[in-house]
């Protein structure tokens, strides 16, 4: 346990908080366009991040002097398992139109973000998602964030149902108990009357029997897989749940432990890493089992070195045998080995498929999750047609992209027709490699990144169709993810090809990781400017189209050959490689 003397500031921070009111509500009624540095830590576990639009600080005012920084907040909404209903989908959609930037983005965990909500806007906003039963606490913040699974319904197959449920009962079961929530956002600043949570008051009883005070040293992810459909990427979260289902019916889950991809490149003891199986465990064990989890990192995490403070620093400190034992020690039982299983396979569930009920669910991929209308492409104006006329089922997928269920053969045509007047490819209509592509916000508003992601992703997809197509290559199926910095969001480092921003306009090339997700990539290139990533890969894939084996993938093609060999034999192709050869401190990095 880490001594209060040595706690970071976000420690303090949160224990002179009042459980997570701080200054928050003096700050929300000021004037002001922004919060406080301090404020604006306790507001990510209310849900949302305070951001500026980075391209604008550029711009001058009237006077000629630098404008200074456009605040706003991204509000994220917690989607479980990532399924709702059309009608929230349609209220979201009203709410990114009327108090924010007009646009939505699906994530890489199932949640959906507004973006560009003003800091006068953020109550109503927030006020609003509550009305349609959604909620944004602790989908931000040092708590258990959104529960992931499976969003496929698929009935004749029970199973992915039984995972929904169970991702909600965790997600139930780790919301923050803090009043403090429904006090500033849900209460009339008027009359001041208070809403209560789940019958309790600050006053009554621990507020927090989970948690405590300081809440957890940092984020905590939950992800619930099948072993032959790994759509969750279960091995990057701080604990996932691989189902074991003999008969149809889950009956237990391999847990998962200390998973987590986030990399800070100035603290070398920081990497990523992937879940280790810790036990076994029966399917009506889940809820004390992950309990006994979050209290171990609660009460070892590091909380003086945030960058240090996820699960998998603990366990790489401490051994799995310690952590297994302090399990053990939390539950009070004894936890059987883990079994024998592994992944198998990963779908995203895109196009067509019969439900097993008669009916039929349809996955759209959409481009880095991003929900816009523009010129030429109005996918807003789809979506809302489609929630009016159909009345889908909606879930959304940890890859991005979204299903609409519960369609009737007659509903099939006027989908399609809808979404292709409104410009929206089909997903039959979009590249194999785009289709399993992800990039992450990155500028111009995520404070973090250190160059471009989002916007720069389908310039560099319309590059590689047309070298892939050349090579025969275009159905070949493997992940393309691209980050504006090191920090592993959309799941770079265990990707076939990583994309990590090191500078602006240069990125680090991570390769042989696989679509399976099971393993890490390893640095090929880096420093490598945006216009030669797609000649530096081309090289590659050209060697792999005329060397592979039998059934081999692209990641596991680079995996048996190594960096070393893939450099050596991709040298004469891509001049200047040479130069973009990371030291030896980086690959060990």
């Amino acid at each position: 346990m880490t001594e209060p003397s040595k706690r970071s500031k976000v420690e303090h921070l949160k224990e002179s908080s009042r459980y997570l009111r701080g200054r928050l509500p003096e700050e929300l009624a000021n004037d002001l366009p922004n919060f406080s540095e301090d404020t604006a830590q306790i507001l990510k576990h209310h849900g949302s991040y305070q951001q500026d639009d980075r391209d604008r600080r550029k711009t001058k005012g009237p006077d000629g002097q630098p404008a200074g920084k456009a605040y706003s907040m991204m509000v994220r909404v917690k989607v479980p398992g990532g399924k709702l209903t059309w009608q929230q989908l349609l209220a979201q959609l009203d709410i990114c139109d009327q108090l924010g930037n007009a646009t939505a983005r699906i994530t890489d965990r199932q949640d959906l973000q507004l973006h560009g909500v003003v800091k006068g806007n953020l109550r109503e906003a927030i006020r609003r998602v509550n009305q349609i039963e959604m909620t944004t606490l602790g989908a931000c913040g040092d708590v258990v964030r959104n529960v992931i699974a499976c969003p496929a319904l698929l009935h004749h197959n029970g199973v992915r149902e039984e995972l929904q449920r169970a991702a909600l009962a965790i997600t139930r079961h780790f919301l923050a108990r803090s009043p403090a929530y429904h006090e500033i956002w849900l209460t009339d600043p008027d009359t001041g009357e208070k809403e209560r949570v789940d019958g309790q008051d600050e006053n009554q009883g621990e507020v927090e029997p989970i948690y405590g005070p300081t809440y957890l040293p940092r984020k905590f992810k939950f992800a619930f897989a099948l072993p032959d459909d790994n759509c969750v990427d279960v091995y990057t979260n701080d604990v996932g749940f691989l189902a074991v289902v003999p008969e149809g019916h889950v009956v237990g889950y391999n847990v998962l432990v200390g998973g987590g991809l986030g990399v800070t490149p100035s603290n070398k003891r920081t990497f990523p890493a992937l879940a280790q199986p810790l036990a076994y465990i029966p399917a009506e064990k889940l809820i004390p089992v992950a309990e006994a989890i979050v209290k171990v990192q609660r009460d070892f995490g590091d909380r003086a070195d945030r960058k240090r403070a996820r699960l998998k620093y603990l366990i790489a400190d401490r051994g799995l045998d310690w952590f297994r034992g302090k399990v053990v020690e939390y539950l009070g039982e004894t936890l059987a080995p883990p079994l024998p299983i592994q992944v198998t396979d990963h779908d995203d569930h895109i196009g067509w498929f019969a439900q097993g009920d008669g009916k039929w669910f349809y996955g759209l991929n959409v481009e880095n999750g991003r929900i816009l209308d523009r010129d030429g492409f109005r996918l807003k104006t789809a979506l809302r047609e489609v929630c009016q006329r159909l009345r889908p089922g909606i879930r959304f997928t940890a890859h991005q992209s979204i299903l609409f269920c519960d369609l009737e053969e007659s509903d099939r045509p006027v989908l399609e027709h809808i979404l292709r007047e409104h410009g929206v490819p089909l997903s039959e209509d979009i590249s194999t490699v785009r289709r399993w592509s992800m990039a992450c916000v990155a500028l111009p508003t995520c404070p973090l990144a250190v160059t471009e992601s989002e916007r720069v992703l389908p310039q560099l997809m319309d590059q590689l169709e047309r070298e892939l197509a050349a090579l025969g290559l275009q159905s070949e199926r493997f992940t393309v993810r691209m980050t504006g910095c090191p920090n592993g969001c959309v799941r770079p480092y265990n990707a076939d090809v990583g994309l990590v921003g090191k500078t602006m306009n240069k990125y680090t090339i991570y390769l042989g990781g696989r679509l399976l997700g099971d393993r890490l990539g390893e640095v090929y290139l880096d420093l490598v400017p945006f216009e030669a990533i797609v000649p530096a890969l081309v090289p590659v894939f050209r060697l792999f189209a005329q060397n592979r084996q039998d059934g081999e993938g692209f990641g596991d093609f680079c995996h048996r050959l190594g960096m070393f060999a893939l450099r050596a034999a991709c040298d004469s192709e891509a001049p200047g490689v040479h130069a973009m050869v990371p030291s030896e401190l980086e690959c060990d990095a």
